[in-house]
């Protein structure tokens, strides 16, 4: 009888690990959509590269950026050259290059 409580109270734990996991993992095309909004909207990205980490895009016009969203984004750091950010994001890089080229394409 006492291993079936303790059982029954793992398979609650798990799911309300499950639950907490879920709600904090990000949709990666709302966040992806927001970025673009961020960066002044997909007619304003010139072009897109990734290195490693870093989300380097060429803009038409950097003073319409919003920065401090981008950080509460996520990003871990940008940096301002001309008309360029470099952002560095992490492993999402390379997806967001990617979904950016497509959304571009449309």
């Amino acid at each position: 009888m006492q291993y079936i409580q303790y059982l029954i109270i793992i398979i609650i734990l798990l799911v309300i690990a499950l639950i907490i996991i879920k709600a904090n993992k990000k949709d990666f095309h709302i966040e992806a959509n927001k970025l673009v909004e961020f960066l002044g909207g997909k007619n304003n990205i010139i072009s897109v590269e990734v290195n490693m980490s870093r989300f380097k895009v060429s803009l038409k016009d950097v003073s319409i950026v919003n920065k401090d969203a981008i950080q509460k984004l996520g990003a871990r750091g940008i940096v301002e050259i001309d008309n360029q950010l470099k952002i560095i994001f992490g492993a999402e890089a390379a997806r967001l290059k990617k979904y950016i080229e497509e959304l571009k394409k449309k």
